[in-house]
């Protein structure tokens, strides 16, 4: 296990290129098993979520070969679909492997999916599209076994917006029976992403960015070369970084329309936010506290950015509300802000952030990757030395997160 050591009370400022997202690429490298032949995924982030599926892939067969942000995928050799080995428990995309493999292949079998500790996540919204679609599942012993002898099109209505059913779906029904529709769908920049490649391969999907999504039919998909969005998450980030410690920061390489929630809430607080190209935020030295924060789903305040603003907001001026209305147990990071001064409480699902005028460095734990941000964020501005162990939750879906806060003035480094 690794570390950060964070000495605060410094402003950052200066300039920074957001990458690929995470949350886009991993359900697009998976989508390369639609098809057989040599796929090219540009713009494709370093991180260690997306090495782990790399490697699930080349246990069934792939080729791969990954430089610089470029990742090919030769899907030619793949020689199974039996996925029941331990790569599959480290991470919560594992299961849309059942949705690409079982159009091309008929028959998967993997194991249960896991990911960061945020709370219950479950998988039956998966379930049960692909059930609908004349997939047979059977759950047994921590595995899932999923046969069809030829998937069919259905209308499809989603109890809750999932983003990952709403992209199983998608990936299973590109070459069924038929045409699908997806009712509630989820309306994520990264699904409109998965449409576009998809799209690319010579699927016929439409509506993605909307709660309706329509997949028409179509016998075959070819390999493409794709670019893959900017990660709005790691430019929340980093905006809130520059608002935490009172500095000034331009983002390079984004899409305004996807951080428009976040923007939304940092102007409110105080922040001087403009575009033109790139975007240019510039902060006070301590911002207002919101009145209320409720993350939704997108265009919704996003759950990814609920732990790096309650950092944010435990040193604004007044009180604020947030609710957490995705995942019940998204404030694992709670105690550790407390352990730096922080006055949080929390009933259920609403926490209650008491603004302080300072946070003191501690040791502390990240237990999560969102949570492991927002404790360095917290780092960024305490008095003193903050020691994040775990940090590798961090490197999950930040790639070069100490380099890039170094490039901007922090005092970050890896023990």
């Amino acid at each position: 296990m690794s570390k950060y050591r964070v000495n605060g009370g410094i402003k950052l400022n200066g300039s920074t290129k957001i990458g690929g997202a995470k949350n886009a690429a991993l359900p697009i490298i998976i989508a390369t098993l639609l098809t057989k032949g040599i796929s090219v995924i540009h713009n494709c982030p370093h991180l260690e979520d997306v090495n782990i599926l790399i490697e699930i892939l080349n246990n069934i067969g792939c080729k791969t070969k990954f430089e610089n942000h470029t990742l090919e995928i030769d899907t030619l050799c793949i020689n199974s679909t039996d996925l029941t080995f331990d790569l599959c428990e480290r991470i919560r995309p594992s299961i849309l492997l059942i949705g690409s493999l079982i159009a091309n292949y008929g028959t998967v079998n993997i194991t249960y999916p896991g990911g960061c500790e945020i709370g219950p996540r479950p998988i039956d919204l998966h379930l049960k599209g692909l059930r609908a679609l004349n997939i047979d599942i059977k759950e047994l012993h921590g595995f899932i076994n999923a046969t069809s002898p030829q998937i069919k099109g259905n209308e499809i209505l989603l109890d809750y917006p999932s983003v990952g059913a709403t992209e199983n779906i998608m990936m299973a029904s590109c070459l069924a029976e038929g045409d699908t529709i997806i009712r509630n769908a989820a309306k994520e920049p990264e699904i409109v992403d998965l449409q576009n490649f998809l799209n690319s391969m010579g699927a016929k999907i439409s509506g993605a960015g909307t709660n309706y999504i329509y997949i028409q039919s179509t016998d075959k998909l070819h390999p493409v070369e794709y670019s893959i969005i900017p990660d709005r998450v790691a430019a929340g980030t980093y905006m809130i970084a520059a608002a935490i410690t009172g500095g000034e920061i331009e983002l390079q390489n984004i899409i305004i329309e996807h951080l428009q929630p976040i923007i939304a809430k940092l102007r409110e607080c105080g922040c001087s936010i403009s575009y033109n190209g790139c975007l240019h935020l510039k902060a006070q030295p301590r911002l207002k506290a919101l009145d209320i924060i409720r993350t939704l789903p997108y265009p919704g305040f996003p759950t990814d950015l609920q732990a790096p603003i309650m950092s944010l907001m435990s040193i604004a001026k007044g009180t604020t509300i947030i609710t957490e209305t995705v995942f019940e147990n998204r404030f694992n990071h709670v105690e550790e802000l407390k352990k730096m001064g922080a006055d949080i409480r929390v009933d259920g699902r609403i926490a209650v952030v008491r603004g302080v005028e300072n946070l003191c460095g501690s040791n502390v734990t990240a237990r999560d990757l969102r949570g492991g941000a927002a404790l360095a964020l917290a780092g960024l501005t305490a008095n003193g030395d903050t020691v994040i162990d775990k940090s590798e939750n961090i490197d999950r879906g930040y790639e070069c997160f100490d380099y890039i806060l170094r490039e901007l003035g922090a005092e970050i480094n890896r023990i």
